[in-house]
């Protein structure tokens, strides 16, 4: 998979910090992590470029990886020699969020003390920068407020509220900007001043738009913490929908026929679908939008979207080609224009992504594939933002006649119990079963797969080598039994374990159940040395099936298969890394179980290229 993230070179400094700023504001916090790390290739020193860096990957709320970042920069040192007070305090403030984070993650009585430890942090900076006269001292003052509230403390709770209040009352009109505002919305609420709080709303909200503001990383952050507050407090939080950045969509429905041919988007009905989609979009907020560009509703909705200033991110299932000639083309030739514009337009202000960039061959899967995975990107941009997700389909209404298409993906979305609406096109009668493939030797299909292996197998001896197996892989096996038939392949060679399964959901509990078992061996007692660890590595993508003739068995091949053996290799020891399109899925079908935070573009074993990875873990972790 690839998108057009920036491949970026002989910047200066300050253009680097410019686009982490621009993708930043923009709430592309993957692109802005990555870019950041970019920039301290060429300048290893930059203060500047290692705090956004962990400030952006700690926004998507991958908190152990960012205070793993935060310590391998040396960002604690590196405050130092920050070339302006105003660094040293972020950077000193970042710090503090960290911990919060990290406290928020933990429950009861665990959470409350390392909630006072943050806020103890942000006192601290507090009292050092109003002892300094900083203007901007207010801002870890309402911190340690909001998060003394959280831990129970509501005396020192208020005297910081009031103090940083103190200080906001006394800046001059032209310092009073978004953060300002939302400074003292927060301390007001931590006040329990709900009334003062709530008209400060329509300030905020003014500030917003206005150049150099604030970007939707920080209005993502403002909406939570104030949540939080609100929560704390028993208070109203209706108001809050006040401060909610755009929404993000996920469109799709059906290609549109060519004129006088059949179809169940009939072409005599492009200007009635098209106006009802305008009127979906129009006064609807959406600011991002994820889909495919096929002819009709696809290309219809990327229109309304760049009409209306909306961020357009494209998922094409195949090669661009292929994809014309199959889903563009057949409803005639000036869809292909159009096709062209919305991409350029993608490419210009959003992203574009290829689920695939192999041939299409036949394989409808492939439009299955792509379209989980925009689906699940749509669903963790909203997640990153802070922002309401929803769907909309142009549908004819009848129920799915094969396992693809975009009744299945309605089906889908309405699972997840997300907001949906449907623009009704066509007659609404049963469309004729689809046509049957010929059947081939090999079939590909969508796939999740594992490969795993041991770090400091290769230097056991061969007296160590059957309590190996017999303890470590021993212990695999019982994993992997309990999965049963959700299995399609299990293989092994030497410490090499490779699993394949129908079901995201069901590989990534099987890959943490394997770390699990791998944590509960005792390497010593079972004379084994206590340096081997385990490190798996996941993907999902079309792979083929196909009877093996070598080892006699149904086996799996393709490209995607050569991804996923990828990843195992450059994974940390005892972790589980996963790609974008596994945690996307992952996204859709099993959000309250697992969470996949970002870790930056990763380059692959082999020289296979770089790739979006993720740490895998449970959510209850």
């Amino acid at each position: 998979m690839a998108d057009n993230a920036p491949r970026l070179s002989s910047k200066t400094l300050e253009e680097w910090l410019a686009e982490v700023n621009r993708c930043e504001r923009q709430g592309e916090l993957f692109r802005a992590y990555d870019i950041a790390m970019q920039g301290l290739v060429d300048y290893p020193e930059a203060v500047a470029l290692k705090y956004r860096a962990v400030l952006c990957i700690a926004s998507t709320g991958a908190t152990h990886q960012a205070m793993q970042k935060f310590t391998a920069l040396a960002l604690n040192e590196a405050a130092a020699t920050a070339p302006s007070r105003k660094l040293r305090m972020d950077i000193a403030t970042l710090e503090a969020r960290l911990a919060k984070d990290d406290a928020l993650a933990h429950g009861g009585e665990e959470q409350k003390y390392r909630l006072r430890e943050a806020a103890r942090l942000y006192q601290a900076v507090f009292v050092e920068e109003t002892a300094a006269a900083n203007g901007e001292a207010y801002y870890p003052g309402v911190n340690a407020a909001s998060l003394f509230l959280l831990a129970g403390d509501r005396e020192s709770a208020s005297m910081l509220a009031c103090a940083a209040l103190k200080q906001l009352a006394s800046l001059p009109s032209e310092r009073r900007g978004y953060y300002e505002c939302v400074s003292e919305m927060e301390a007001l609420l931590v006040l329990g001043r709900l009334d003062e709080a709530r008209q400060r709303v329509d300030a905020a909200r003014d500030m917003f738009p206005t150049l150099h503001a604030v970007g939707y990383r920080d209005l993502a952050s403002t909406i939570r913490q104030l949540h939080l507050i609100v929560s704390t407090n028993l208070l109203d939080a209706a108001w809050l929908a006040g401060l909610a950045p755009p929404r993000v969509l996920h469109y799709l429905g059906h290609i549109i026929s060519a004129p006088g041919g059949a179809g169940r988007f009939p072409a005599e009905q492009e200007g009635e679908i098209a106006a009802a989609i305008e009127a979906r979009i129009a006064d609807a907020g959406i600011g991002f939008g994820y889909g495919s560009l096929a002819a009709g509703a696809d290309i219809l909705f990327a229109e309304a979207l760049v009409r209306h200033g909306a961020s357009l991110h494209v998922v094409l299932p195949f090669n661009k080609p292929e994809f014309v000639d199959v889903s563009v083309r057949p409803a005639g030739n000036h869809w292909v224009k159009r096709f062209a514009e919305c991409l350029a337009a993608a490419e210009k202000d959003g992203t574009v992504r290829y689920a695939t960039e192999d041939r299409y061959l036949g394989d409808e899967a492939l439009f299955g594939y792509c379209g989980q995975l925009a689906m699940g990107l749509a669903i963790l941009r909203a997640r990153h933002l802070c922002a309401e997700v929803e769907q909309i389909a142009v549908w004819d209404g009848n129920p799915p006649n094969r396992p693809v298409g975009t009744a299945t993906d309605i089906l889908q979305w309405r699972r997840t119990g997300r907001p949906q609406s449907v623009i009704r096109c066509g007659a609404a009668s049963a469309p004729q079963n689809a046509s049957a493939s010929p059947e081939r030797r090999t079939n590909r299909r969508t796939r999740a797969m594992l490969f795993g292996d041991i770090h400091g197998f290769s230097k056991l001896v061969d007296a160590e080598l059957p309590r190996f197996v017999d303890s470590v892989l021993g212990a695999f096996s019982k994993v992997i039994d309990r999965y049963g038939s959700d299995v399609l392949l299990a293989n092994t060679w030497g410490d090499g374990v490779y699993l394949v399964f129908d079901d995201a959901g069901k590989a990534a509990r099987c890959a943490l159940d394997l770390q699990t078992a791998m944590a509960g061996i005792d390497l010593a007692n079972s004379g084994l040395p206590n340096h081997l660890a385990l490190r798996i590595g996941g993907h999902l993508g079309p792979v083929y099936t196909g009877q093996d003739p070598i080892i006699k068995r149904p086996n799996f091949f393709g490209a995607h298969v050569s991804r996923a053996a990828r990843i195992e290799p450059v994974t940390p020891e005892g972790c589980v890394y996963v790609t974008e399109t596994f945690a996307a899925v992952l996204a859709i079908h099993n959000a309250a179980e697992f969470i996949c935070d970002y870790v930056g573009m990763t380059e692959a074993a082999k020289h296979y290229g770089t790739m979006r990875m993720f740490l895998l873990r449970r959510a209850s972790q």
